[in-house]
């Protein structure tokens, strides 16, 4: 099919055949990546929500004894752990491809894209520090302060 302008417009169906080029496509796993780590983001972020705010007392139950409780539970310590490495993958993975579409120069886009690895990598390992270094019962602390669970 040729348009007035002397130019082709290609067989829609072209795209989805299988070409000669062999390898892993990239761009093709960071879209399946974002599917799937969106579905699982879902599940869950409504699964914490659900636990912290409807079971519990809502956000006025929610203070220091209640995170400690929490990540006193290594179900809960993973639960948080795939919510912030999946979120921070996921919205990293975002955010590059908004700076390929963007970013006019090479050099614009590997500084933007350097300093965007460096903050989800710094993030992921803060993140995870927290969650795995956590003391709900430090020494020397306010007794009236801690959970209950930190008595004896």
């Amino acid at each position: 099919m040729t348009a007035q302008t002397g130019t082709s417009i290609p067989d829609p169906t072209t795209r989805y055949r299988r070409t000669a080029q062999r390898g892993i496509n990239g761009e093709m796993l960071s879209w399946m990546f974002m599917r799937a780590s969106g579905v699982l983001l879902v599940i869950l972020v409504f699964g914490h929500l659900f636990v912290n705010l409807w079971l519990g007392q809502g956000v006025q139950g929610i203070d220091f004894a209640f995170v400690g409780g929490k990540w006193s539970n290594p179900f809960w310590q993973v639960w948080d752990l795939l919510m912030l490495w999946l979120g921070l993958i996921h919205g990293g993975n975002g955010v590059r491809t908004i700076i390929n579409d963007y970013a006019r120069g090479p050099r614009l886009r590997m500084v933007l894209k350097g300093l965007l690895y460096f903050a989800v990598v710094v993030t992921i390992i803060l993140g995870t520090l927290v969650i795995f270094t956590f003391d709900p019962c430090p020494v020397g602390a306010e007794p009236s302060l801690l959970p209950s669970f930190c008595e004896g």
